[in-house]
């Protein structure tokens, strides 16, 4: 602490012109970078090499706390800096304080001669004037306060030294609005983020995988331990079997699960786009690249890339395919540069792969590169016991989706149970939405369940010449009932049952299995 004015030679009071170059300088420093602290304290620099103001400092009011603390303080060791940043000023305390609690800017001209300068921050110089200014908020309350010591202790200069101070308070205003806008945006978007990713992971969860049947159990064990490494797995199965549902799971419960999920259908492009797609092009690469653009693998880099409809192909981009699986390296079509890409790879195919390589369709090195963990996943005519955990998982999806309650009838459910789900779940899904949307009350029952083959348009509905039970009274002894009289009707002979009912001979006799009927012998 100096105890005596400054001995260094008289500086001149700022023409009009200096102030607006510093004013310039100040608000082009102001303007650079959303960090504040480092702003403010390359603003107290112009303000002391541009303004000849020495010692600035900003403070701003914390209302958590009730009180200012110091945010950025300039001409101070930064390991002093530190301590500083502790000392705090409540309303009404000190020079700081009293412009807080006031509003309007106070001139000491000359710290030794005000009792009020507390100085808690031992570097004033207690010979020269102290300006201080309060840093004014959208209302009427300001928000801190900006303060420094000029180097001349000429007193004409300081009304003109303090109307600069406050413009510049007003600059500060602004920035510390912006950046405070620009981090609650911020937040506000990394908040959204990790809402989506916790959304998303709940979502591709082991505990939203339906299925009960012991091999949907060995499938769900075997992508809890593929999920933990970065081996490349083949998810194989017929179409609408969830393919791509295996996939997420094994993104989104893997080391990789903060990275990006990138997917790409195969079979949707002609090799030409298919390379551009994959690898990305260079600006002129060909007619319509006007500018750079990565490829799928680029966006995927440090997290999973779902290759689906491998098996499609063709044999001459299976070469370029294998090189990237192999050395994790690439080139953009119509660039020479060499792309490292880090990429875990999930493929799906409802193709016979070992058949294909047999037939010389698919190359042998490339399908071993990608059977390093296969999964096959069953039809779901294979998993039929899973059908009612799946119904209800399904349509507790569909009434989200609609605002309101669904429920199914068992009537319905042994429906479901009897088809033969050639486009596996997700006929099943397309199925109970049509259901869904034709019921009125919301219970999904069998005059409402509705399936794809024209065979099956009114599937469970008897011929008026058999008895028709009230409605709600759907029963398994009442459905047995009617299965045995359209039996007798028709001499036992299940094909002729099927049609009077409606149904598929598989339909009939899973019936007839599961309702222990004795089949007479005519």
């Amino acid at each position: 602490m100096s105890t005596h004015p400054s001995t260094s030679t008289p500086v001149r009071a700022l023409s009009m012109q200096q102030q607006l170059n510093a004013l310039h300088q100040i608000s082009v420093v102001l303007s650079r970078s959303l960090d504040l602290e480092q702003t403010l304290a390359a603003m107290l620099q112009s303000l002391h090499e541009q303004a000849q103001m020495q010692h600035g400092l900003v403070s701003l009011f914390d209302h958590n706390r009730s009180a200012l603390f110091i945010q950025a303080m300039h001409g101070v060791d930064p390991e002093v800096i530190k301590d500083v940043k502790s000392v705090r000023y409540r309303m009404g305390e000190g020079i700081l304080g009293t412009v807080m609690h006031q509003g309007h800017s106070l001139v000491i001209p000359k710290v030794a001669d005000d009792p009020r300068f507390l100085d808690r921050l031992n570097v004033f110089e207690y010979g020269l004037p102290f300006i201080c200014v309060p840093i004014p908020g959208v209302d009427s309350s300001p928000i801190g306060v900006l303060a420094a010591q000029p180097l001349s202790p000429d007193e004409e200069s300081l009304p003109a030294r303090t109307r600069f101070m406050e413009m510049l308070a007003n600059l500060i205003a602004q920035t510390v609005r912006l950046v405070g806008q620009a981090h609650r945006e911020s937040e506000a978007l990394r908040s959204e983020r990790d809402s989506l990713r916790r959304k998303v992971r709940h979502q591709y969860g082991f505990d939203n995988m339906v299925g009960q049947t012991p091999s949907m159990r060995q499938i769900f064990d075997s992508i809890r331990q593929v999920a933990k490494w970065d081996t490349t797995v083949l998810v194989r199965g017929e179409s609408g079997t969830g393919k791509e549902l295996i996939a997420n799971a094994i993104h989104y419960n893997s080391p990789r699960a903060s990275g990006p999920f990138v997917k790409l259908n195969c079979a949707a492009l002609p090799d030409t786009l298919l390379e551009s797609e994959l690898f990305g092009h260079e600006k002129g690469a060909f007619t319509g690249a006007v500018k750079l653009r990565k490829g799928r693998f680029e966006l995927a880099d440090g997290g999973t890339l779902f290759l689906d409809e491998i098996g499609e192909v063709s044999a001459s981009f299976q070469a370029k395919l294998l090189r990237i699986l192999q050395e994790g390296e690439m080139e953009r079509v119509g660039g020479s540069e060499t792309i490292s890409v880090d990429v875990r790879i999930v493929a799906a195919t409802n193709r016979n792969l070992e058949e294909e390589v047999r037939k010389g369709s698919f190359r042998e090195d490339l399908y071993y590169r990608l059977n390093v963990m296969p999964i096959q996943l069953p039809a779901l005519r294979e998993r039929l016991e899973d059908i009612p955990d799946l119904a209800r998982f399904l349509l507790q999806k569909l009434s989200q989706k609609q605002g309101r309650e669904l429920k199914i009838s068992d009537g319905a459910i042994r429906m479901l149970v009897g088809h033969s789900w050639p486009g596996n779940v997700r006929e099943l899904e397309n199925c109970l939405e049509r259901a869904a949307i034709m019921s009125e009350t919301g219970l999904i029952d069998r005059d409402v369940v509705l399936f794809n083959n024209q065979e099956h348009q009114k599937p469970g509905l008897l011929p008026s010449a058999l008895p028709i039970l009230p409605e709600g009274e759907e029963s398994d002894l009442d459905e047995r009932q009617r299965l045995i009289a359209a039996l007798e009707k028709c001499g036992w002979v299940q094909a002729k049952a099927a049609r009077m009912l409606g149904m598929t001979p598989r339909q009939i006799a899973y019936r007839i299995q599961i309702m222990n009927i004795n089949m007479r012998r005519i």
